[in-house]
């Protein structure tokens, strides 16, 4: 049972940390992704005749505040990611309805990330921007990655540990 939630856990804090490089990476390499995001937000590359172009960005102010709410994004993910694998690795002996619980954290932690990855990427850079024109400024594939990444994590944190005989172990004293 301590393998399959050090997997868990081992996943959980995976996670912090790429959100952690990701969050390094934007922030010391500022220019190289400010301009990711001037480029998307200002559909500069999108298909000639684009009847879309009214939705397109120039404002320097608002695309910094929109990197930036995307770095903060991605730092609250990370610490929720952090917090959460540490919460479990707290309660890696404990029984199983405390270890679920322990999970909670960690659990928002990888939704936080993948609502970004979907809502910020691919829904509004993919279809509102409509990033997916691009052959030079587009992350959809990046971010599905990703999303597709973080969900299969979640979905394996969020299972039930199984006990010796192959059934999950209860999570609430019987009647």
């Amino acid at each position: 049972m301590y393998s399959i939630r050090l997997c868990k856990i081992s996943l959980v804090l995976s996670a912090g940390f790429f959100l952690f490089l990701v969050v390094l990476n934007n922030l010391t390499d500022y220019g190289s992704n400010f301009l990711f995001v001037e480029n998307v937000l200002g559909m500069t590359t999108v298909f000639e005749g684009n009847q879309l172009l009214w939705r397109s960005i120039e404002s320097p102010l608002i695309h910094t505040l929109f990197y930036w709410s995307i770095i903060l994004w991605e730092a609250i993910a990370m610490a929720l990611c952090f917090y959460g694998g540490y919460r479990m690795l707290l309660a890696i002996k404990a029984n199983a309805s405390e270890f679920q619980a322990a999970k909670e954290i960690a659990l928002l932690g990888l939704v936080v990330s993948m609502l970004q990855w979907f809502v910020a990427f691919i829904t509004v850079g993919g279809e509102w921007f409509t990033m997916w024109q691009s052959s030079i400024w587009n992350g959809q594939d990046a971010a599905f990655r990703m999303f597709a990444c973080l969900g299969i994590m979640l979905i394996f944190v969020y299972l039930p540990e199984y006990g010796e005989k192959g059934v999950a172990e209860k999570t609430e004293p019987s009647a």
